[in-house]
C-alpha cells in the first residue's frame, strides 16, 4: 500500500506538470513567465568514525573501538512547479524524493518452491512537500490554502542546500522538529515595510509518534493515508529586515496532541490530558561584507509528558509509536559563520565564484527536562563542532566538505564524521 500510494502521488505530479506545461505554452505570448519550473538536490558521501551498532548507547564501552563505516546518500531531490494564473491567483507544488525514493520488486524464489515474494529494493520516501493555491490581495495580505511549509525555526524556512553550510541540514532542528515540516492548512501572510508576518491554522500533532530521540520530530508525517485532525494548532512568525544584510525572526507553535490519533482513548482518567505542545524560536541570517552568519535558538515544552510516556509504552506492538519516554522540555541552538576567501581576488569575484571557509557549533538535547520517574537519556544531549568549506563555481551549485565531532556525555563515545557533498538549487524556467 505504501508503494502504491507513492506511485499515485508521482503519477499525479507528472500529470500536473504536463497540464501546467501545456497551459504555459499556450499562454507564452501573453505572459512568458507564468510557468515556473525549478528544484534542488543533494548527493552526499559520509564516513562515520564511530560504531553503527544499534546497541552503542546501551553498551557504549563494548562499541568504543568498532570500525568506521561509510555511506552514500541522496538526502533530498525536489522538483518544483508553479503557475501564475493572473488576477493574483497562483499555485505551487513540490514533490520530494528522500534518500533516493522507494522501490519494490516481485521475485520468484527458487529456494522456496517457486513462491512469489515482494522485496524492498530501496528504502526512502516520495513526499508531496507542497501543494497550495494562493490569492494575493496586495503586498500586505496573501491567502494560501493547501499543503504548506510550517515556518517554525530556521531550517524549515531555509532548507535549500545553498542556504546552510553543512552537508546535511542542521542536526539540532532536524532532530527535535519535523524537517522539512509541511502540513495541510490555511496561511495568511504579507509584508509591511521592513516586516514580514505569517499566521497559520494546521492539524495538531499525534503524541503517539513522539519519542525520546526526536521529541516531536517524527510526528508530522502520518503513517496513515490521511492526516488526523481531531485537534488543531496555530503557528505565527514575524521577520524584520530593517538592518542592511540582516534578517531576524521569531516563530511560535501552539497545539494539543493527545487524542489526536487514529484510535484515541477517551477514558475518564485521560479527560484532563491535553499534551499541549508549545515551541518558541529565534533565528537570524547576516549576509554582507563577504561574511555569512546564521543562527537559531529553539525551546519546546510538552505538557502531560509523564502520562503520555506511560500511555505510549503500553501501546500494542503493531502501533507506529516508538513506545519510548518523552521529555517535557527540549532545546536546540546552532551558530555558523563563513568568510568568502575569493572576495579579495578581483578576477574570481567578477566571475561570481565564491569559496567560504566556515565553522559551526550546535547543541541540542531532546531530553533536556523530564518529569519525575522518567529516565533522562543522557545520550540524547550533544555538542557538535564543524569545520569545512563551501565552493560555489556558480550561484546555483555548491560543493561542500566538512569534518565534525559530536561530544556526548560520559560514558558515551564521541562521534566524528567526514562529509562530502554536491548540491544545486534554482529555477529552470
Amino acid at each position: 500500500m505504501k508503494y502504491l500510494h507513492s506511485s499515485i502521488v508521482l503519477l499525479f505530479f507528472v500529470s500536473l506538470s504536463s497540464n501546467l506545461s501545456a497551459q504555459g505554452n499556450d499562454s507564452t505570448k501573453k505572459t512568458a513567465s507564468s510557468l515556473q519550473l525549478g528544484g534542488y538536490g543533494e548527493a552526499v558521501y559520509i564516513r562515520n568514525f564511530f560504531s553503527d551498532s544499534p546497541f552503542r548507547y546501551m553498551k557504549p564501552e563494548s562499541h568504543k573501538n568498532d570500525p568506521s563505516h561509510g555511506r552514500f546518500d541522496l538526502p533530498h531531490v525536489v522538483f518544483f512547479v508553479g503557475y501564475e494564473f493572473g488576477k493574483g491567483w497562483r499555485i505551487n507544488s513540490e514533490i520530494e524524493f528522500e534518500h533516493g525514493g522507494t522501490e519494490s520488486a516481485v521475485e520468484v524464489e527458487a529456494e522456496e518452491g517457486g513462491e512469489y515474494e515482494s522485496e524492498i529494493e530501496r528504502g526512502g520516501e516520495v513526499v508531496l512537500e507542497q501543494f497550495w493555491v494562493e490569492k494575493t490581495f496586495n503586498r500586505a495580505l496573501n491567502l494560501r490554502v493547501g499543503h504548506i511549509i510550517v515556518p517554525v525555526g530556521f531550517t524549515n524556512g531555509n532548507h535549500l542546500p545553498t542556504e546552510f553550510f553543512t552537508v546535511y541540514r542542521p542536526e539540532g532542528e532536524r532532530t527535535i522538529l519535523p524537517c522539512t515540516w509541511h502540513e495541510t492548512g490555511i496561511s495568511l501572510w504579507g509584508r509591511i515595510s521592513d516586516w514580514r508576518y505569517e499566521v497559520m491554522l494546521i492539524p495538531g500533532l499525534d503524541s503517539e509518534l513522539f519519542s525520546n530521540k526526536s521529541w516531536i520530530g517524527k510526528a508530522s508525517a502520518s503513517p496513515y493515508e490521511f492526516k488526523i485532525a481531531n485537534r488543531y494548532a496555530g503557528v505565527a512568525r514575524i521577520d524584520n529586515y530593517s538592518v542592511k544584510g540582516l534578517r531576524m525572526g521569531v516563530s511560535a507553535y501552539y497545539g494539543h496532541s493527545f487524542t489526536n490519533s487514529v484510535m484515541p482513548s477517551y477514558a475518564d482518567k485521560y479527560k484532563k490530558v491535553k499534551g499541549t505542545v508549545i515551541i518558541g524560536s529565534f533565528d537570524f541570517k547576516y549576509d554582507d561584507h563577504n561574511i555569512i552568519a546564521r543562527g537559531y535558538l529553539d525551546y519546546g515544552h510538552l505538557s502531560d509528558a509523564q502520562i503520555i510516556s506511560l500511555y505510549n509504552r503500553n501501546l500494542p506492538n503493531h502501533s507506529p509509536s516508538s513506545r519510548t519516554n518523552i521529555a517535557s522540555d527540549v532545546v536546540a541552538t546552532g551558530l555558523e559563520a563563513g568568510y568568502d576567501i575569493f572576495s579579495p581576488i578581483t578576477k574570481l569575484k567578477q566571475k561570481n565564484q565564491k569559496f567560504y571557509i566556515f565553522g559551526r557549533y550546535e547543541y541540542y538535547d531532546s531530553m533536556f527536562k523530564t518529569p519525575k520517574d522518567i529516565l533522562d537519556e543522557q545520550w540524547c544531549a550533544r555538542q557538535i563542532v564543524y569545520a569545512g568549506i563551501n565552493y560555489f563555481p556558480i550561484k546555483n551549485i555548491v560543493i561542500k566538505a566538512e569534518y565534525s565531532t559530536a561530544f556526548l556525555k560520559n560514558p558515551y563515545n564521541n562521534e566524528s564524521s567526514l562529509s562530502l557533498g554536491i548540491a544545486y538549487s534554482g529555477f529552470f524556467k
